[in-house]
């Protein structure tokens, strides 16, 4: 018998352009970078299980002689879980928070209302934008007239976690300010020196005379663990210094009397200028656009995704469209995906 003829398929214009179509979408995804570093994290059950009227809260809080914490959280947030598995597993620091605060949980893109110490009722996110959280986790402490005592913006290590809580639960803020209740908690002993690195800028300091870059910051002080971690984990990385090398510099010892003038042309000295912008945690870097305006600033313990991401969003001027720094690491992230590398935001 003699074989059939091989059968044939017209190709159309339309399915050519389908197969284009499978092609493009199949070499996509085998081309998009994988996301890594995103944690979930269980919050305790003695978190308080509120209505998110912060009227109520701070007075249920004030008659049982305790204070409000909100605790503002994302989903897969890594420095949230941190703070939860390391810092709230510890007893004393567990039983500190149960016996003097009401910990109320706050999704910072959530939908659920939220009514103010005014009256006003938002959604989460929107009460997140109103007090200007950027990074998650950021507490605030309140006091029993409903007014912001304390916040911390960022994870901070369990040793200096500890002398936050109770700088709250003793109601220190009335006799303190917080920045000068550690420093007295954590003197620094004469003799050491900073950490050096080759971009840093030589005195004088001249920060009004620029031109036109961007301008870091970087206040430390000798004999600190979380200043040797920065340089050792983060300014080594060769994203990060390559971000850093579009800046002017500068690193300034917090304790010091070093002469300068400030990006406002304002003569001062190391203490008093970081005394005057609050600078209560070491290390902490603040980036100056080239305007001279304070865009956002590093005030906890960061990693190398977050730190560099810091150094893009006021290098790029996305600050200018996109006010929520959360989102604009999203959006980062997924364009660094989209160009095929990783992400792995816990790096």
């Amino acid at each position: 018998m003699q074989s059939p003829h091989p059968m044939t398929v017209k190709i159309t214009p339309d399915r050519l352009l389908l197969f284009l179509l499978l092609t493009l979408a199949v070499f996509r995804i085998e081309a998009e970078g994988r996301f890594f570093g995103a944690k979930e994290t269980v919050y305790p059950a003695w978190f308080k299980d509120s209505f998110l009227d912060l009227r109520e809260d701070v007075a249920e809080a004030a008659a049982g002689g305790r204070r409000v914490l909100l605790f503002f959280h994302q989903n897969g947030c890594p420095y949230c879980n941190l703070l939860v598995e390391r810092n709230l597993a510890e007893p004393d620091i567990a039983e500190t928070l149960r016996s003097n605060m009401d910990v109320v949980a706050v999704n910072m893109f959530g939908d659920r209302e939220v009514t103010t110490r005014d009256g006003d009722t938002l959604t989460e996110k929107a009460f997140a934008t109103a007090m200007r959280v950027q990074f998650t986790p950021t507490l605030l402490f309140f006091n029993e007239q409903g007014e912001v005592v304390l916040r911390l913006n960022g994870y901070i290590p369990p040793q200096r976690f500890r002398l936050a809580l109770a700088y709250v639960a003793d109601h220190m803020e009335e006799r303190v300010a917080y920045r000068d209740y550690i420093a007295a908690q954590r003197p620094v002993a004469p003799g050491g020196s900073l950490i050096n690195e080759d971009f840093f800028q030589s005195p004088p300091y001249l920060l009004h005379v620029r031109e036109r870059k961007p301008l870091a910051v970087f206040f430390e002080q000798t004999q600190c663990p979380d200043c040797e971690r920065l340089h050792r984990e983060v300014l080594q990385d060769d994203e990060i210094k390559a971000l850093l090398n579009a800046y002017d510099v500068v690193q300034l010892d917090m304790q010091s009397q070093t002469p300068l003038i400030t990006p406002q042309g304002a003569r001062s000295d190391a203490r008093s200028w970081a005394r005057s912008l609050n600078v209560s945690y070491v290390p902490t870097f603040i980036l100056f656009d080239a305007d001279n305006n304070e865009i956002i600033r590093s005030e906890a313990m960061f990693k190398r995704f977050h730190t560099a991401s810091m150094l893009d969003y006021c290098l790029s001027g996305a600050y200018l469209q996109e006010p929520s720094f959360q989102r604009f690491i999203s959006a980062r992230s997924e364009h660094i995906r989209t160009q095929g590398r990783d992400v792995d935001i816990w790096k």
